[in-house]
């Protein structure tokens, strides 16, 4: 089985309460975080790390969000808050694809087979729609089942499952590694990815789960 990590925008913006979009208790999932990223790197497991980066005039950000489809400014490129924090910080290599206007397949093969950590940067909260990269990126990774975790829940951590989902991709979803903006509800989330088969593991399940197929 071919496993793949995905760490959904755990950037300062989101994870700390001084953040630009803080997402509410955010800390409390740190000490997983910590255990996911020495995990990964303990069973040499690929991380996608996705990014929100973002310029003034992406259509997302607003001065008069309604927080569903627009947020107000938050990981703005070149600034803090746009940053991992420190228990994702990719710890080796790490490829953007979000930049590059064209690779072909050979240098793609090259960079992601030399790749343990890859950062994909994204200018919407669906990954699928603000990275014209990642189709081509999971072509080449080829995982069999994703990890994901991270924040937030009923935002970008959703709408990274689903699109594995519409994928083919089997999903498992770190339950204890993900925090929910409290003003959209979150329960739905839940019921829809039961239904479409996801399975909700916590940090310690993770860890046996990995050991014993790796």
């Amino acid at each position: 089985m071919k496993i793949l990590f995905w760490n959904v925008d755990t950037q300062i913006d989101f994870m700390n309460s001084k953040g630009k979009l803080y997402v509410q208790r955010a800390e409390e999932i740190i000490p997983n975080l910590n255990i996911l990223t020495d995990l990964a790197y303990e069973k040499n497991i690929k991380v996608v790390n996705t990014c929100d980066y973002h310029m003034q005039n992406d259509k997302e950000l607003s001065a008069t969000p309604n927080f569903k489809t627009t947020f107000p400014p938050h990981c703005l490129a070149g600034t803090e808050g746009q940053e991992f924090i420190a228990a994702t910080y990719p710890k080796v290599f790490v490829d953007n694809y979000y930049i590059v206007s064209y690779l072909d397949e050979a240098v793609y093969k090259h960079q992601i087979n030399r790749s343990r950590n890859i950062i994909l940067y994204k200018n919407h909260f669906d990954i699928f729609q603000g990275n014209k990269h990642i189709d081509e990126v999971l072509r080449h990774l080829k995982p069999d089942t994703v990890v994901v975790y991270g924040v937030a829940t009923n935002v970008c951590v959703n709408f990274a499952v689903l699109g594995l989902l519409e994928r083919n991709i089997k999903v498992i979803v770190v339950k204890d590694a993900i925090k929910e903006l409290p003003n959209l509800p979150v329960n739905d989330v839940y019921v829809h990815w039961i239904s479409k088969g996801v399975r909700l593991i916590t940090t310690k399940n993770i860890i046996d789960y990995i050991r014993k197929e790796k």
